[in-house]
């Protein structure tokens, strides 16, 4: 992603529709993990930006690194008070097995080899260790926006779950988000020029904030959306 777009997104992270809601995401599935037993310890935010993610790990009590390749997004992370580090997500600078939890939103599509990046979120896990993934869904929905920020590819269900199983993790489960405003964002991304990442009137984004709400209660997971998501472990060695 280049810089103008990552300072885009640390400025309106804490108040955009879209960040809010999924770290509203993140913080069930935190939840749903510690209720499922998973104690927290160390933990890696791949792509952090300005930490809004690695900020929702710490307040669930992991021990949370904000991994940030640009040095925009590292530097908001470091103004906001979070441990940093600049890598690359294909070559990530942790011991092997050396994680419980890693989170990758919005990352492998960023990449020729998604694998790669795959496959380093798995050696850092350890045994029993959970991945969460975010990327965008589905190829019809490209637009000038995926040329803006940086994407290679957006995912099918099938697709994903096949880089995320050849790196070596078990898929735990695979399900689309923004299912609502997709014919929204189908509609606007036709007539697109570039990033979506904008702010918005104050009275939009509350509408389309009530409206992402609003999914978290419906049975549409299984429907079309705008991302999936994915959660998935490292199994146990033999």
């Amino acid at each position: 992603m280049e810089a103008t777009e990552i300072r885009k997104l640390a400025a309106l992270e804490d108040t955009h529709w879209w960040y809010r809601e999924r770290r509203v995401l993140l913080a069930r599935a935190l939840r749903r993990l510690a209720a499922a037993g998973h104690v927290p310890g160390r933990a890696l935010d791949v792509g952090a930006a300005g930490g809004g993610n690695t900020r929702v790990l710490r307040a669930h009590g992991w021990r949370p690194v904000a991994l940030e390749y640009s040095a925009e997004g590292a530097g908001v992370a470091r103004e906001r008070g979070l441990d940093v580090i600049r890598a690359d997500a294909r070559h990530l600078p942790l011991p092997s097995a050396s994680l419980g939890l890693v989170t990758a939103f919005d990352i492998l599509e960023h990449f020729d080899e998604d694998h790669l990046a795959a496959a380093e979120i798995r050696r850092t896990l350890r045994p029993g260790g959970v991945a969460l993934i975010a990327v965008p869904a589905d190829m019809a929905l490209w637009s000038a926006h995926d040329v803006a920020v940086g994407h290679v590819r957006r995912y099918d269900r099938a697709s994903l779950r096949a880089v995320v199983e050849k790196a070596g993790l078990v898929v735990d489960e695979l399900w689309s988000w923004n299912v609502l405003l997709r014919p929204v964002a189908a509609w606007r991304r036709r007539s697109s020029t570039g990033s979506d990442l904008n702010e918005l009137n104050p009275l939009v984004n509350l509408g389309l904030r009530a409206v992402v709400t609003a999914e978290r209660h419906l049975p549409v997971r299984a429907l079309p959306g705008v991302s999936l998501m994915l959660r998935a472990h490292r199994p146990a060695t033999a």
